[in-house]
């Protein structure tokens, strides 16, 4: 009898069964909801117990989860939820803030990212990042597009130029750039800039391309040729996306991941997760009613 009570009053059960996040914000940690499709995929990446601290304070909760190959995989949540520093461990440029300290890992197709014996320099090359703000480099299109072929080595004009044509039309920005290669990236418009970032990523053939809000500096007009880009995308690159733009997510990414407060709390198809997700926590979320 009194083990009876005692459930019924436990503050760790009454929060997780009433609301989640109530949970999750009170410190108890509540399992992921994963749908089958997601295991069904083949993983590029493979994100394992993961947990990350800034000094003493928790920023990340355990997190697993696979990331589809050859598949657009969109992070969603409020601020501060942990979304871009996910992100940011998959290269790990979390390896620049002193204070951090990870448990756990993350394998690209196979490879231990955080093991110690992990060359992080060519660890990057094997991923494409592009981050809020465009960041050309202060050169020429060409030369941005082909920069990370330089560094290795390349010198055959015939194979840069070539990869050059082929990013700027996987970005599809060849026929607004095609007859002035040689004039300033710096030049371009916002909107140009990050499909100039996109493409410089993909001149790589990167294992996975990295998102970070790739369109929150941009106009509605550049967000919708970027948001464009990124549907033709899929199926040729395997893509991990953060965004807080919910319609953004519904419209370009294959499988939606809703993070709080540092924890995954639901992963599934997008057409699912915004239908009819298993939760009612991320139903409020995606329909707008919190965050």
């Amino acid at each position: 009898m009194t083990s009876s009570s005692s459930a019924k009053t436990d503050p760790t059960t009454t929060a997780f069964q009433e609301d989640r996040l109530v949970a999750v914000a009170a410190g108890i940690d509540v399992p992921s909801e994963v749908h089958e499709q997601v295991a069904e995929e083949q993983p590029v990446l493979e994100i394992d117990s993961f947990n990350l601290w800034y000094g003493s304070k928790q920023a990340l909760h355990g997190i697993s989860m696979p990331i589809p190959e050859r598949q657009v995989t969109a992070l969603v949540g409020p601020s501060g939820c942990g979304k871009s520093t996910l992100l940011r461990s998959v290269n790990r440029l979390n390896d620049l803030v002193q204070s951090v300290k990870i448990t756990g890992d993350m394998r690209l197709n196979g490879d231990s990212i955080y093991d110690r014996r992990t060359d992080v320099i060519e660890l990057r090359k094997r991923m494409g990042m592009v981050f809020q703000k465009p960041n050309p480099f202060p050169m020429s299109i060409y030369e941005n597009v082909v920069y990370a072929l330089r560094i290795d080595g390349e010198r055959n004009r015939g194979v840069l130029d070539e990869v050059c044509e082929r990013s700027l039309r996987g970005a599809a920005l060849w026929d607004e750039v095609k007859d002035r290669l040689a004039d300033s990236a710096l030049g371009l418009s916002g909107g140009q800039q990050q499909r100039l970032c996109i493409a410089r990523a993909i001149a790589a053939e990167p294992e996975v391309l990295l998102l970070d809000e790739p369109c929150s500096a941009l106009d509605p007009i550049a967000t919708g040729k970027v948001e464009d880009l990124i549907q033709e995308l899929r199926g040729t690159y395997s893509v991990l996306m953060v965004t807080h733009n919910m319609q953004q997510a519904s419209r370009t990414s294959d499988y939606t991941a809703f993070m709080y407060l540092g924890r995954l709390i639901e992963y599934g198809p997008t057409t699912e997760i915004f239908t009819k997700p298993i939760l009612r926590e991320t139903e409020a979320y995606v329909t707008g009613r919190f965050g």
